[in-house]
């Protein structure tokens, strides 16, 4: 049987009635209306779906400050920056928009581009209230900024330097605000950068102000780093890495390893761009941000269950604070025939009567079974009322090991960096269970300044008495196969 093929007019009516649909639509949703006023048809992946129902959260107000960082030529800023505010406004014309970026010039061209966006017909039969100047009313119309006529409304671009003066901003939407990794790596920029916010964008929002923040995370001490370190729990930031990394998410049903778009950039694609440069990657790519140069550590790796092995030890070891700026770090960990199993951290810069206790209670909680404490500076009183307030809480099994570290701490976590690096493992979610602790550690230079090395030196120690049994003889690490 031959079906024969849709008339003309049938096919006119077609387009007529799911156009009609996508008109009816786009104004339920940032996507829809992304969809409806694209120039071409636009194709929306899970990611795109996930991202813009970020989006429109933000837009309904459930969502303060948002943070949302993924690799380029992904449409961050179609959605963000161009379709976002024209959408905003034509919802609510009163409100009043804010765009920022790293120059004016880059600024100026997204307010173009929205103000073609709402000039459209399609536009003013969605939104008949939002309506720009002609030029003769009175309003404002520039490049720079645009009043929503009749309305409070309208939206001012501006660059990193730039004024906001004028009536104070209902949303900000920050854009790369670094041009490229040369500006983010320089510290001068980055100054620059905090300046600015602190100074002018800052000044301008209130209490019910909402913050957007979108750009490459090419160094963690960016606007981003600073704010989430300051006020992270205000924040909620989306992350999605060009190669997904670790378990799925709410927001990023990926298993480990798959690409995000293989539509336009395959796994292959991505690993030879990988294996140019790593680092690069790992910023531009996975939002995963390190100094450019000099780092002690390579990427540490991960479990989250551990394997089976034939002897499990249960350890820990303790580096005091020699003075008031130093942290104590206390690593518990398990130790197996080869190698060293992050359990907890205690990483504190707290006085010695709060240590004590706090330490006395890891000690009980996960059972540990041998504990080495450096009894350098007081380290041999710190063991005594450890192990008296441990003993205290009824934990009889731990015993506990104290020595004089006489050898030159640069030089052992220097030599013993890439022991480190093979040997410990940290359970996935490492960087959300201890920050500081995380922070210090990924960003240790191998050479230079470093403003604290208690976190290097603990896991130093771990590599050095890796085998020891504190009970019997010490298993070097030749002995087991390691040199």
């Amino acid at each position: 049987m031959i079906v024969a093929a849709p008339s003309r007019n049938l096919l006119i009516e077609q387009i007529r009635v799911q156009h009609e649909l996508n008109r009816r639509r786009a104004p339920t949703s940032v996507l829809n209306f992304t969809k409806y006023t694209f120039t071409h048809q636009f194709h929306a992946t899970w990611f795109h779906n996930s991202y813009y129902q970020k989006l429109d959260d933000f837009a309904d107000g459930k969502i303060k400050k948002l943070m949302v960082f993924m690799p380029p030529q992904h449409g961050k800023s179609e959605g963000s920056t161009r379709r976002l505010p024209a959408y905003v406004l034509g919802k609510v014309p009163d409100k009043k928009v804010a765009i920022a970026c790293y120059n004016s010039s880059k600024a100026r061209k997204f307010n173009r581009e929205i103000q073609r966006i709402m000039d459209e017909p399609d536009y003013q039969d969605l939104f008949p209230e939002a309506r720009l100047s002609n030029g003769s009313d009175g309003y404002a119309r520039t490049s720079d900024e645009f009043e929503m006529l009749d309305h409070r409304g309208g939206l001012k671009s501006v660059g990193v330097g730039g004024s906001l003066t004028g009536e104070p901003v209902d949303m900000l939407i920050m854009d790369d605000l670094y041009k490229d990794a040369k500006s983010a790596w320089s510290p001068k920029v980055r100054e620059n950068v905090q300046d600015w916010y602190d100074t002018v964008a800052d000044s301008r929002l209130h209490n019910d102000s909402q913050q957007l923040l979108v750009f490459t995370r090419w160094h963690p001490d960016d606007l981003a780093g600073r704010l989430l370190s300051i006020e992270g729990d205000d924040w909620e930031v989306i992350i999605y890495p060009a190669i997904k990394v670790g378990e799925p998410n709410d927001y990023d049903p990926r298993k480990e390893g798959e690409a995000l778009y293989p539509e336009k950039h395959s796994k292959e694609k991505l690993e030879k761009t990988k294996h140019r440069n790593k680092h690069v990657f790992e910023c531009l790519y996975q939002q995963n941000p390190t100094s450019k140069v000099g780092l002690l550590y390579e990427p540490f790796k991960t479990y989250t269950i551990k394997p089976v092995s034939v002897k499990t030890t249960r350890k820990a070891y303790i580096d005091t604070a020699d003075s008031g700026r130093d942290f104590l770090c206390s690593i518990v960990y398990d130790e197996t025939e080869s190698a060293m199993y992050v359990v907890d951290v205690i990483y504190t810069q707290e006085g010695m009567l709060t240590t004590e206790s706090l330490v006395s209670v890891q000690m009980m909680k996960h059972t540990v079974q041998h504990t080495i404490i450096e009894a350098n500076n007081g380290g041999e009183g710190f063991k005594r009322n450890v192990e008296k307030g441990t003993r205290t809480l009824g934990n009889t099994k731990t015993k506990f090991k104290a020595f004089h570290q006489a050898d030159n701490k640069e030089v052992r976590i220097f030599t013993n960096s890439a022991d480190v690096n093979n040997m410990i493992f940290f359970p996935v979610g490492w960087k959300e269970f201890w920050p500081k602790f995380y922070k210090d550690v990924t960003e240790y230079m191998a050479q230079g300044d470093n403003e604290h090395d208690d976190a290097e030196d603990t896991m130093t120690g771990m590599v050095e008495f890796f085998g020891t049994n504190l009970m019997s003889e010490t298993v070097s690490k030749s002995k087991m196969g390691f040199y």
